[in-house]
């Protein structure tokens, strides 16, 4: 049976929902109805009762979601209970930084280990993991069956890297390079970061209300 389409909106928008109910939960609150956490993620009650719909019905009428329940069911739909399996590729202060302040465990993943071609780097340790050789990283991912790869080096070598990982097996890749990847015809899901992005959409808005006066 073909699988229905999700919207990337929704997509996007279920980890908003993780961090607000794992923010109730801390804080003792069982239930809350659509449009409570309308209220409290700035969506309306009725776009979150559409997003949920795609997956199933969750809530009751007039008892509103389970928190916990509503929060393990989530966790399922983004692939947090299969602990995924991580490499990160490119440990300069982008790479560095991820290591530092991502809680991989907390996500359903496992941050297996971190490559670089930098001799000065390779052998060193950010946190608990080591820095390996990047010439290793092929085998290394077809010997741990790694699922997903962190692409955090100069863009210059994004494509060619890219490659390598497509070819060793790689299912997924986390793309901070700035440089688009394409994966062609091999299946394999590409998430780019682009962190100008934002700083963008805010100097739009700014020019509408600019524009708007």
């Amino acid at each position: 049976m073909k699988k229905a389409y999700i919207s990337k909106n929704v997509i996007r928008r279920l980890p908003r929902y993780l961090r607000k109910l794992d923010e109730l939960r801390a804080a003792g609150v069982e239930r809350i109805s659509s449009g409570e956490l309308g209220a409290r993620t700035g969506l309306t009650p009725s776009q979150i009762r559409q997003d949920f719909s795609c997956f199933g019905e969750f809530g009751q009428q007039g008892y509103g979601y389970n928190v916990a329940s509503l929060r393990e069911e989530i966790a399922h739909i983004l692939g947090m209970d299969l602990q995924r399996s991580v490499i990160l590729v490119g440990t300069g202060r982008i790479g560095q930084s991820l290591i530092e302040n991502i809680s991989f465990e907390r996500l359903g993943c496992r941050l297996m280990g971190a490559f670089d071609i930098r001799p000065e780097l390779i052998g060193t340790c950010i946190g608990d993991i080591a820095v390996q050789n990047a010439s290793g990283m092929r085998n290394f991912i077809r010997e741990h069956g790694i699922d997903i790869a962190i692409l955090s080096t100069n863009r210059t070598y994004a494509h060619s890297i890219a490659e390598g990982l497509i070819a060793a097996g790689i299912r997924a890749i986390w793309n901070f390079t700035e440089e688009e990847i394409d994966p062609g015809e091999s299946g394999v899901i590409v998430e780019s970061i682009h962190f100008s992005d934002s700083l963008l959409e805010l100097s739009y808005y700014l020019s509408q209300q600019r524009n708007d006066r």
